[in-house]
């Protein structure tokens, strides 16, 4: 659904929506993430589709008024998927999605997305914590830095940059 905040009238500000669009009509989603990629101007959504396996799949949307449509699910992980993040690369362009990979032992790993027209590619996974990592909430693009991923793993916080280069990261 896309909203419209109206700050016109001073003080306080309000919010209008439009109408809610489906983009995956199976048994529904886990909680899943946006990242706003600012090349393309396009939504790029990242969940995980229990409705098959819980595949980690993404989607991208393209705005318009205060509606929103979609192109098709791009699968970037056959296992099943959880503690999915997302952010925008501005330096690269490219969309980079963390997650836990439950089909290589609950690794955290993490692809890159390409945007173009209505749809997303992604290169190949890459391990950056090779023992069960959960709970990516944070993620965030640091220009001059890269990609820094918050995770935990047995318990402790942990946090880890990685750096895209084409459709690769490296950690």
């Amino acid at each position: 659904i896309v909203g419209t905040v109206d700050c016109s009238s001073g003080s306080t500000c309000s919010i209008s929506f439009g109408t809610g669009v489906e983009f995956d009509d199976g048994a529904g989603i886990y909680p899943g993430c946006v990242a706003f990629d600012t090349d393309s101007n396009k939504v790029v959504i990242a969940f995980d589709d229990q409705n098959d396996g819980n595949k980690g799949r993404g989607i991208v949307g393209t705005v318009s008024g205060t509606s929103i449509s979609f192109g098709s699910a791009t699968t970037f992980n056959s296992g099943s998927t959880k503690d999915i993040a997302a952010t925008f690369d501005t330096t690269n362009n490219k969309v980079v999605i963390a997650y836990q990979d439950d089909g290589n032992s609950d690794y955290g790993t993490a692809v890159v997305g390409t945007v173009s027209g209505t749809s997303i590619s992604f290169g190949s996974e890459v391990v950056f914590s090779s023992v069960t990592t959960d709970e990516m909430q944070q993620i965030e693009f640091i220009p001059g830095y890269g990609v820094l991923i918050g995770f935990v793993t047995s318990g402790d916080g942990k946090a880890i940059y990685g750096t895209v280069s084409g459709t690769s990261i490296s950690f």
